[in-house]
């Protein structure tokens, strides 16, 4: 072989490592990657199918029941559209009615929002940049987005 030949095999062999690890990376963060979505956005696949992703939007009013133990149900809105959700779990203190919110689930067979985490705003003018963007996009939204 040939000193070319040689640092050509060397390339050829760096380059094939390097793509099955970008490939194993990809297949395990696969089971992690969440879409995120607002409430008038979700269509009828969504209610079916079993993925994970966010929804954001406002804290529906008047529509925080809180169960047993730690269990709540409220709906989440984007003033277009609401969609009731489900959580088992503490919630942030600044969890309130009317105020932004992005969680992260999958649907339950009977159409509730299974969450799994729920963030709430940590401050009196921050909403999270995805759910005020798409809050603005569909013109409901009159807030200052101001980010920490």
């Amino acid at each position: 072989m040939t000193r070319k030949q040689k640092r050509l095999s060397v390339i050829g062999g760096a380059l094939v490592v390097l793509a099955c690890a970008a490939g194993l990376v990809l297949f395990a963060l696969q089971q992690r990657i969440a879409f995120f979505r607002m409430p008038s956005d979700i269509a009828a696949a969504d209610l079916q199918s079993e993925s994970r992703f966010r929804l954001g939007g406002l804290v529906e009013k008047g529509s925080v029941v809180r169960g047993t133990g730690t269990r709540i149900t409220f709906a989440v809105t984007d003033h277009i559209k609401s969609v009731p959700v489900t959580y088992d779990g503490i919630l942030p203190d600044l969890f309130r009615e009317d105020q932004g919110v992005v969680i992260e689930g999958t649907f339950a067979p009977g159409g509730a929002f299974q969450a799994d985490s729920v963030l709430a705003k940590h401050d009196e003018n921050y909403m999270p940049k995805e759910v005020a963007d798409s809050l603005k996009a569909k013109g409901v939204w009159q807030g200052e987005n101001k980010q920490p």
